[in-house]
């Protein structure tokens, strides 16, 4: 099992954030944000963009992956 040092896992970490990403996106949209929702999304765009293009993929190997 993976390495758990806090009180919940990462799968639950994540789905925490998830679940706080649908709540914020829907509220948007009750309330009628819809230009603030394009905002927003452009700017997870772009920085998901940024965290790829300085990623170091090229060290990444097979041998490094934990199975």
């Amino acid at each position: 099992m993976a390495n758990q040092t806090g009180r919940f896992g990462r799968r639950t970490i994540a789905l925490f954030w998830a679940l706080i990403v649908a709540v914020v996106i829907g509220g948007f949209i009750y309330f009628e944000q819809i230009a603030l929702l394009y905002v927003i999304a452009t700017l997870a765009l772009v920085a998901l963009m940024l965290v790829v293009a300085f990623a170091d993929l090229e060290s990444v190997g097979r041998e490094n992956i934990e199975g």
